[in-house]
């Protein structure tokens, strides 16, 4: 009679390649349970919408800076050009359908643009939004058109140009009267009014 340990040796061998040796030898891989998984990617979630958060609020700071600037980039040439030339130049700023241009004048109507005339014209948007201009005569305009006017002896009316940005903050660009810089300031900033001429001291 055949002992247990013979019909044991009788039985055939697994190949060392055969699909069940290598299914008993491989090592066993750590894996992400279902938990683990879910909390990797809902930190990931977090961190993207994080990062766009922030990209996003750069974005409108740059894109209110920029427009702001290329307004101002437009009044410094038209009064830095009249200085040069001679010639008379026009800022026209639309608050109704927040836009703006400059112009040369050429011709005596002042009323008619014409299109050889305009040297820039530029769109403001949402997240750079003309809110009122005030000049140094009083006139105040919320709405339609308002001009700004230079020629060789600097700008025909002093003013102020009121912009909000996407938070509502507002922000002024100043033209003085005579000084050909045109400056940009925090807030609602005062307007410099020319003095009277009793209230110039004499000397």
């Amino acid at each position: 009679m055949r002992t247990c340990s013979a019909r044991i040796a009788d039985r055939p061998r697994a190949e060392p390649d055969s699909p069940v040796v290598r299914r008993l030898t491989r090592p066993r891989i750590g894996a992400f349970s279902l938990i683990e998984l879910i909390v990797v990617l809902s930190m990931l979630a977090l961190f993207v919408l994080m990062a766009q958060v922030n990209l996003f609020g750069t974005l409108r700071r740059s894109t209110f800076k920029a427009q702001v600037q290329s307004f101002v980039s437009a009044m410094q040439m038209a009064a830095s050009t009249a200085a040069e030339t001679g010639r008379r130049y026009e800022v026209i700023v639309d608050v109704t359908e927040q836009t703006y241009l400059l112009r040369q004048i050429s011709s005596s109507n002042l009323a008619e643009v014409l299109d050889e005339e305009i040297i820039v014209d530029g769109q403001f948007g949402d997240s750079c939004r003309v809110s009122y201009v005030e000049f140094d005569d009083g006139t105040y305009a919320n709405e339609g058109q308002a001009k700004f006017r230079v020629g060789h002896a600097g700008w025909q009316y002093g003013g102020k140009v009121v912009f909000l940005d996407e938070g509502e903050q507002a922000h002024t660009v100043a033209v003085g009267r005579l000084v050909p810089i045109v400056q940009v300031l925090e807030g609602d900033a005062e307007l410099m009014r020319p003095k009277a001429k009793d209230e110039v001291p004499s000397f």
